[in-house]
């Protein structure tokens, strides 16, 4: 066969196999910076160089982004036709299949997605439809009936299984839970509203329940690949088993070792089970990195080696030389982030870009030292893992607009809608909402409805919605005329509006690349930005990263500060709760060491205590992480962990067990107020921020993201648990 492209010279001898190897199932075991991406770019490009319609490979991604650059990648590579490859997430295929398909499940081809806080609101509203008898403690809120349900779906158990595991506490609800669960999903049917979670659901029930459909989509697809498949949950890995049963034509890819995502149903034993799935599956293991240097590989293998169930590989380089990653007590909180700051100085100074440093951590509230210490030194940064655009309420208001329009019977938007309106509250606007979904009307002629007659705020909606709704308006001017519209609600309704309507402006940016509404409305539900540094349009200035290690997978820096490696902290206190928490937690610090190319640091505040009532969690031990004080002394430079200094006689003082009196009592909250150390909280001036300790005469120090560390009384202060 005559190619292009010299694969031999190019790729190594196993990313040669993967490539090359394009009948049959193939299991690539790809550990952290190994050329994954690489490999799936250069099979692309074979299989098209092969004769392979485009069009029959489907490369499953987990998301778009990375689909389409895999695919322009493959086309600058080889043959421009690899541009024409179906790729795109499980979700977005979902949703692809169901809008041609939905009338077989019973939805019409106009459903709406909803999101998370969509999601909440419609569970809220049933909460206060169905009488809830008092108990002994109070009824969980929406936020985690929406994290039981979709939890509930994603791991494929019974409401009843996942309490009993993971939400003890409201046990003595679960018949009340159960009933709002079929509640919601007759809410959703009789609305046209699918979730998130209900795209994949419903596909696979299509594909499993419809075998003239299963063979239409497996000779469409014929050739499968799948990114990141230790991510996948159950639901998932059926789709693929449905879609591959013809030709059995599926390589999967991905590493049980960076497996973090349980909390959102990922199951990495997906990866164990894929040779039972399809028989005679090859194997292949992608072990030399391009990454990062022998020291820090040699580190990150010694801390699977610790792992219960993993595949067995050992990441080598050809890069030899550089040091050992440095383990560093730097004794406080405070003194932790003068000491990532000088450090991040010394680099600069040297002429390294800000661009080329990160910090991770395991909980976003972990870096509001840093942040403050960062922000006085005038020190660049951008922060990812915790603000969520698409969840924001300005965000969420403007586009409520837009999704009556695709959907007239979108009673979650319509309800939105209609609350910004002087004079309309929940009551009237559920009566309003019901009169239009009973009506043979267009969305603008929401001002005929007898409740609102004579509301001057329901005919500016009208007005506004029949401009809306003309025919072949662009998705960009649609933004712009919703945007003229709540200008003035903006302005009245938020304080910070100026910051708000810059978001907005992002919106109109983001609009302008989409030549239809729908469509413009579908991704930003499927494939969100994570955060609001994605959508700026300042991004390219020389900023430090700073991450939660969740939102730092797939990523690459020179240097990498690891902070608040301590014993309840990273591992989390919660995690003590079962030996799976645990080992996932093993995986993360090995996803974050990894992202490291030249130069790791790993902090820990060896004087920093954890709060009395997590002590009971780990075990009553503080001081440096078990993960780190395991590894042998050998590997790391600076203080040495736990295990290193026992063999020499040295005993580590941060490894302490707890007074004997806090043993003997039970844990109680630290203040009357209920609120702990450790709490996150907001106070009306100062924003969000965190308990740092109780002092004497009800007086408490909270460290504010913005403000920094304040001392608070707590009789003339308010402050509420976020």
């Amino acid at each position: 066969m005559q190619t292009s492209i010299d694969y031999e010279s190019v790729l190594n001898p196993s990313q040669l196999e993967a490539v090359k190897t394009v009948e049959g199932p193939v299991l690539v075991i790809a550990g952290a910076g190994s050329g994954k991406t690489r490999t799936l770019v250069y099979r692309l490009a074979y299989l098209v160089e092969s004769g392979v319609p485009p069009e029959a490979i489907l490369l499953l991604t987990f998301t778009r982004k990375a689909a389409g650059e895999m695919m322009e990648r493959a086309a600058g590579l080889a043959d421009d036709r690899c541009k024409q490859a179906s790729g795109g997430t499980f979700h977005s295929l979902a949703h692809r299949i169901l809008r041609s398909y939905a009338g077989v499940l019973g939805f019409d081809t106009n459903f709406t997605i909803l999101d998370r806080s969509d999601m909440e609101e419609i569970l809220q509203a049933l909460v206060q439809e169905i009488e809830i008898e008092k108990k002994g403690v109070r009824f969980p809120k929406r936020a985690t009936l929406a994290s039981i349900l979709s939890k509930m779906t994603n791991t494929q158990i019974t409401i009843s299984e996942l309490m009993k595991d993971e939400y003890s506490q409201f046990l003595e609800y679960i018949p009340e839970i159960e009933k709002i669960e079929k509640l919601y999903k007759d809410y959703k049917k009789g609305n046209q509203l699918m979730d998130y979670d209900d795209l994949l659901i419903f596909f696979r029930q299509l594909l499993s329940e419809n075998e003239e459909i299963r063979e239409e989509l497996g000779r469409r697809y014929s050739y499968i690949m799948v990114d990141e498949y230790q991510d996948t949950n159950g639901i998932q890995a059926d789709i693929i088993k449905w879609l591959g049963l013809g030709r059995g034509n599926v390589m999967v890819v991905g590493d049980d070792s960076q497996s973090i995502y349980s909390f959102r149903g990922a199951n990495y034993q997906n990866m164990f089970s894929f040779p039972d799935m399809f028989e005679h599956t090859k194997v292949i293991k992608l072990e030399e990195n391009y990454r990062s240097t022998q020291p820090i590989l040699t580190l990150t293998n010694t801390l699977m080696d610790q792992a219960r169930d993993r595949y067995t590989k050992c990441l080598f380089t050809k890069r030899k030389d550089g040091n050992n990653p440095r383990l560093i007590d730097v004794k406080t909180g405070p003194e932790q982030a003068s000491f990532i700051c000088r450090t991040v100085r010394e680099y600069q100074n040297d002429g390294m870009p800000l661009k080329e440093m990160a910090i991770l951590f395991r909980s976003a509230f972990h870096s509001f030292d840093v942040e403050l210490e960062l922000s006085r030194q005038g020190i660049q940064f951008v922060k990812y893992g915790g603000f969520k655009f698409m969840e924001s309420a300005h965000i969420k208001d403007l586009l409520a607009h837009l999704r009556i329009i695709v959907n007239k019977n979108d009673s979650v938007s319509w309800g939105r809608t209609l609350r910004l309106l002087p004079n309309i509250g929940q009551k009237k606007s559920q009566a309003i909402t019901n009169w239009i979904r009973g009506q043979d009307f267009n969305s603008w002629e929401v001002d005929k409805c007898p409740s609102g007659k004579n509301n001057e705020g329901l005919k500016a909606l009208a007005v506004v919605l029949k401009e809306l709704s003309k025919d072949a308006i662009s998705p960009k001017n649609a933004v712009e005329i919703a945007n003229k519209y709540y200008d003035p609600i903006l302005k009245e309704r938020f304080d910070d509006f100026p910051r708000r309507q810059k978001d907005l402006k992002q919106l109109v940016l983001m609009a302008g690349r989409y030549n239809k509404l729908r469509q413009f409305l579908d991704d930003l539900a499927l494939d969100p930005p994570a955060s609001k540094a994605d959508i700026d349009s300042d991004q390219a200035n020389d900023f430090l990263t700073l991450s939660t290690v969740h939102s730092a997978k797939g990523l690459e820096w020179s240097v990498v500060f690891i902070i608040w490696l301590m014993e309840g902290y990273f591992p989390s206190s919660k995690a003590y709760a079962s030996i799976d928490s645990i080992e996932e937690e093993r995986r993360m610090i090995y996803v974050a060491a990894t992202r490291a190319k030249d130069e790791l640091f790993l902090c820990y505040p060896g004087m920093e205590t954890l709060p009395v009532w997590q002590l009971a969690d780990v075990g009553y031990r503080t001081g440096l992480s078990s993960f780190i004080q395991a590894l042998p002394g050998d590997i790391l430079d600076g203080i040495f962990p736990g295990s290193y200094l026992k063999k020499s006689g040295y005993k580590n003082p941060f490894s302490r067990p707890a007074p004997s009196n806090i043993r003997k009592k039970k844990i109680q909250p630290v203040s009357k107020s209920g609120l702990r150390q450790g709490d996150r909280v907001t106070h009306p001036a100062f924003g969000k921020g965190v308990i740092a300790k109780f002092k004497e005469n009800e007086k408490v120090e909270v460290i504010f993201s913005n403000y920094g560390r304040k001392l608070l009384h707590m009789k003339y202060t308010t402050l509420e648990k976020i």
